[in-house]
């Protein structure tokens, strides 16, 4: 696996790939490679003849700088995940290679700014598109491989690559979970204990949700969700809703072609999030 540290050497490498008619997939990342990563690397190979992975943990999009600080950095143990996971090339750029000084990002994300994770996490969307439009501005893939874990900022980032007609195809790809439901997340190696069995209510507020999907009405399972939700001690729960997938905006009724459940919440000090898709 080759390790790339500017944008303008991996460009060139990526240019002589592509003389002989490979076609590139990408998986960005903030390292803290976990199996739901991997699986990434697994499907990109799959589909695609040479497989990019960037590991960068971006600034612009921390709202907290206590989170920025406390992100894990594993860069070591990633590096040996992704040589095994038969990864092409790792992209490692250093800050002061994707940012200049005093720069300014102005892409209008839309409504999606406003809801959901970004209600709870404000300006998190704008610094996610500003710094994949520069990965992607680096990379060129044909393919970018994403993780459901992560919906509305997929949602987010297609509707970037359409608005700015960048030629990569975002695919969507499941969400791993632990044999008990957990969705993986790299945040997870800050549980305790404790706050790890605490944490399983998410998947099964979701799972309940969906379960129930055919008896409840869309408020009631709302309802029941976030009664599970708030008597699980050391959970604080920011949201559970039910929306149109397509849209991320609420649904009343059962009449939408595609429906997914979304929950975020405070798992003692980590936070989390979980979605399903209902219908």
């Amino acid at each position: 696996m080759e390790i790339i540290t500017s944008k303008f050497d991996l460009t060139e490498f990526l240019s002589n790939v592509r003389k002989n008619n490979k076609s590139v997939g990408f998986v960005p990342t903030m390292g803290a490679l976990h199996a739901g990563h991997l699986s990434l690397i697994k499907i990109a190979k799959e589909l695609t003849d040479f497989v990019v992975c960037s590991i960068f943990v971006n600034p612009t999009q921390f709202t907290n700088l206590n989170d920025l600080e406390n992100y894990p950095r594993p860069i070591e143990e990633d590096v040996k995940l992704l040589e095994a996971s038969g990864c092409d090339v790792l992209f490692l750029p250093a800050v002061t290679e994707m940012y200049g000084e005093n720069e300014e990002w102005k892409f209008e994300v839309g409504y999606l700014e406003n809801i959901l994770e970004g209600k709870f996490r404000a300006g998190h969307y704008r610094g996610v598109t500003q710094i994949v439009k520069k990965l992607l501005d680096a990379v060129n893939p044909d393919y970018m491989f994403l993780g459901q874990k992560d919906y509305q900022q997929v949602m987010v980032l297609d509707h970037m690559v359409k608005s700015l007609n960048i030629p990569s195809e975002l695919v969507m790809c499941p969400i791993v979970r632990e044999d008990d439901g957990l969705a993986l997340s790299s945040r997870n190696i800050h549980l305790t204990t404790a706050d790890r069995q605490n944490a399983l209510v998410l998947f099964q507020a979701l799972f309940q949700a969906k379960e129930h999907f055919q008896k409840l009405s869309i408020t009631q399972l709302k309802s029941e969700a976030w009664s599970k939700l708030v008597n699980t001690q050391g959970i604080t729960p920011e949201y559970f809703e039910i929306c149109d997938a397509a849209t991320l905006l609420p649904v009343e009724s059962k009449s939408a072609e595609s429906i997914i459940a979304l929950v975020a919440a405070k798992v003692g000090n980590t936070r989390l999030i979980d979605n399903i898709i209902l219908k």
